[in-house]
């Protein structure tokens, strides 16, 4: 067998089994959060909750069929059916790469975004609502105080009206939290924390959707080198 097709139909067959692989996860997913909801059925929790379940396992089937179909195919080299994954496989491409430029953008907007939101939740802090939990969950992950430092309290009502920081801005298990011991504080900002931490994230996703992309863009190659060869009748099946 020539070692273009040879090679061309383990890139095909190589994506088929990824598909198949997602399908397999999606469908793990699915199924374990309507097994959850089964399990505190008794509670009569919403049923609209499983509508997400439901999409999911609806992505696994089509992602078994898409890999099915590239796989079948591939083996029996149909021009039809090549030609349908060729345009699956551009179409993914063309979200991934779009995906990705979008990543690029966000990326350099992140700090700007992140201040203003971070301040009116901040503000908001009163030790027992939402945002106080919000709050002392951030300040307590990252080991950091306030937005840009930790005498971003001192302007606001929680520190005007308790002369106190939240616990979650010392870095040891104590009763009190104040500025008159800077050296249990975490000094640092939440700000800037939480941008190096969500640029990490979106870099890692980046090169996950990159590496993703290269595949497909391969696997078009792919269709198209056998597809070339098909019309001269030059290449034999894989199991030949």
């Amino acid at each position: 067998m020539d070692c273009g097709i040879l090679v061309s139909k383990t890139v095909l067959l190589l994506i088929s089994l990824i598909f198949w692989a997602a399908g397999a996860a999606l469908a793990y997913v699915g199924s374990f959060v309507i097994n959850s909801y089964k399990t505190f059925d008794d509670f009569r929790v919403d049923k609209y909750t499983v509508i997400p379940a439901t999409i999911i396992l609806g992505l696994a089937v089509v992602m078994f069929i898409i890999g099915t179909i590239g796989c079948c195919a591939t083996l029996r080299e149909s021009k039809i059916g090549l030609g349908f994954f060729l345009l699956i496989l551009f179409l993914i491409f063309a979200a991934e790469v779009a995906a990705i430029v979008f990543g690029f953008i966000y990326k350099s907007r992140i700090s700007g975004d992140l201040e203003k939101p971070m301040i009116e939740v901040f503000e908001k802090y009163n030790g027992d609502n939402s945002e106080s939990r919000a709050v002392d969950y951030l300040q307590t992950q990252l080991e950091c105080c306030g937005v840009h430092n930790y005498t971003d309290w001192l302007k606001w009502q929680w520190f005007i009206h308790n002369h106190t920081l939240p616990l979650s801005c010392c870095k040891a298990n104590i009763t009190t939290c104040t500025i008159d011991h800077p050296e249990l504080l975490n000094k640092s900002g939440c700000e800037t924390k939480l941008e190096q931490l969500l640029q990490r994230v979106l870099i890692y996703a980046i090169l996950v959707i990159l590496g993703f992309a290269i595949i497909k863009f391969l696997g078009m190659l792919s269709v198209c080198v056998i597809g070339c060869r098909s019309s001269r009748n030059d290449y034999q099946p894989l199991y030949a």
